[in-house]
């Protein structure tokens, strides 16, 4: 019988662990009070992006955050955690891969890597979602502002390293996700950027 009860509590942890909503439903509550009817969850941790709503994970995206691990200091090319909110959205009639300079499309269309490569100019394409912070002195103000940082959710010429730590600070998606992503959500959606 004991041993029942020990499968079905591992059997149970397993499922969480799976499935973000619970745990994300557990930290929202206990740290800010309240769960959010519409949520983007990015796991540094899976390297995942999660568009939750009512309970339920809508979509899931492979995205890279920063190379060089978790940070909100300006300057530190590193991703910030914590609870964000969409500020603002750039590029809704920037075409596929189109190579965003200044959240402005030029006319340019970005060579899409599919393998380890480097790009040479960094390229932002496709769709911005700009981030700012919600929590003073963690992500918001000073010298953590997400916002005054240029933290974005934007798509990618660097496609082949999607789901490895590889951006300067910013969560970067396939050009196709960041699109799809971009359709479905407004400004002013909450944002959380965990390392879990």
């Amino acid at each position: 019988m004991g041993k029942i009860i020990i499968l079905l509590i591992v059997s149970a942890q397993l499922l969480i662990a799976q499935n973000p909503v619970e745990m994300i439903n557990n930290h929202c509550k206990s740290k800010y009070g309240q769960q959010f009817k519409e949520l983007i969850y990015v796991s540094i941790k899976n390297q995942k992006l999660y568009h939750i709503s009512d309970n339920t994970i809508n979509d899931e995206y492979t995205i890279s955050s920063a190379k060089k691990g978790i940070g909100n200091i300006r300057n530190s090319d590193k991703t910030p955690i914590g609870l964000h909110y969409i500020k603002e959205k750039y590029g809704q009639k920037t075409p596929v891969n189109g190579r965003m300079i200044g959240r402005k499309f030029e006319g340019l269309i970005a060579t899409i890597y599919q393998d380890t490569s480097s790009s040479k100019t960094d390229d932002i394409t496709s769709r911005i979602l700009w981030l700012a912070g919600l929590e003073d002195g963690i992500n918001k103000g000073g010298n953590v502002d997400s916002y005054q940082r240029y933290i974005y959710i934007h798509g990618t010429s660097e496609e082949g390293k999607l789901g490895t730590p590889a951006s300067h600070g910013c969560i970067r998606m396939s050009n196709l996700d960041v699109i799809n992503l971009f359709d479905k959500v407004k400004e002013g959606t909450k944002v959380l950027i965990l390392d879990k």
